[in-house]
């Protein structure tokens, strides 16, 4: 659930930060599942990606479309190969504190769709470029049905 949605009055966007505007609900996957788990995931919730965690709830890494992608078209089986062969570890994330303006300046230099956040290595959300274009518009909205 994201803060915004809590929103009753407007405020300057500028003024936000990750943690308002953040999925704090979100779907993980264990280093041992296999990719067709995350095939399925993708498939079922129309996600882009899904976060590798350990049991503590650590980041590990993220399965992407392309990693699927990639794998399928290495002629590997999703069914027996564990995520934690195809994912992608260099995983760029997130604080909670970030300010808006910081994160869509990340997400427009890297060229990300989504991004990871994390408190002491362990993931607390996923923000997107969507949650950023809600956040916004809630931020200004005077009244929101």
């Amino acid at each position: 659930m994201r803060a915004t949605e809590y929103f009753v009055h407007g405020c300057d966007p500028k003024t936000l930060v990750v943690r308002q505007i953040m999925e704090d609900a979100v779907v993980t996957v264990g280093p041992t599942s296999t990719a067709m788990v995350v095939a399925e995931l993708l498939s079922e919730h129309n996600f882009g990606s899904v976060p590798v965690v350990e049991q503590d709830g650590t980041l590990r890494g993220l399965v992407t479309e392309f990693d699927l992608l990639k794998a399928v078209e290495q002629e590997k089986d999703l069914r027996e190969v564990p995520v934690s062969q195809i994912m992608t570890r260099d995983v760029v994330t997130t604080t909670e504190d970030m300010p808006l303006m910081h994160l869509i300046h990340l997400l427009q230099e890297r060229h990300l769709i989504r991004v990871p956040v994390v408190k002491d290595q362990k993931l607390i959300g996923m923000v997107a470029r969507r949650d950023v274009v809600f956040g916004y518009v809630k931020s200004r909205a005077k009244y929101w049905p």
